[in-house]
């Protein structure tokens, strides 16, 4: 098992760590490490914070991603979903949630705002080339396979 270093800021002290919320989940739940209830209004976005910073191994990344349920019960999602944690920013981990909804959205402190997935990558080098092999599909495109 990937062992991820945290550090919990003053203000996310008391706060679950990210966890697994069940036996095969890829996410991990982030909670808001707000201090007094933060209201995000219909349509508007905000940055909210978790109260934790993260040292990821060179090669990986963490994304940062909207919970279901809030998207379906609540229309919350995060605005740059997926968000990407890079290895080596040891900055705070924030959420940019986005209320798509006709009602505020009420944040308390230690809800759960969002999901955390980290993912192994491989850094690439691009190749100037004048052509690319052929397949089949060629150049087509947003539906061009026939299936929606």
């Amino acid at each position: 098992m990937l062992k991820v270093q945290v550090k919990v800021l003053p203000h996310g002290a008391g706060l679950p760590l990210p966890k697994y919320m069940s036996e095969h989940s890829a996410g991990m739940d982030l909670c808001a490490a707000v201090e007094k209830e933060l209201i995000i209004a219909p349509g508007a976005w905000t940055l909210v914070p978790t109260g934790l910073a993260i040292a990821l191994p060179e090669g990986y990344e963490a994304q940062v991603r909207p919970r279901s349920g809030l998207a379906l019960k609540q229309g919350v999602s995060v605005l740059n979903t997926p968000g990407t944690v890079d290895a080596d920013y040891r900055g705070e981990v924030g959420v940019i949630l986005m209320n798509h909804s006709k009602q505020e959205l009420v944040i308390k402190r230690g809800d759960r705002i969002a999901q955390m997935i980290i993912n192994k990558y491989e850094r690439i080098a691009f190749e100037e080339v004048t052509e690319l092999s052929a397949t089949d599909r060629g150049a087509g495109g947003f539906g061009s396979t026939g299936k929606l």
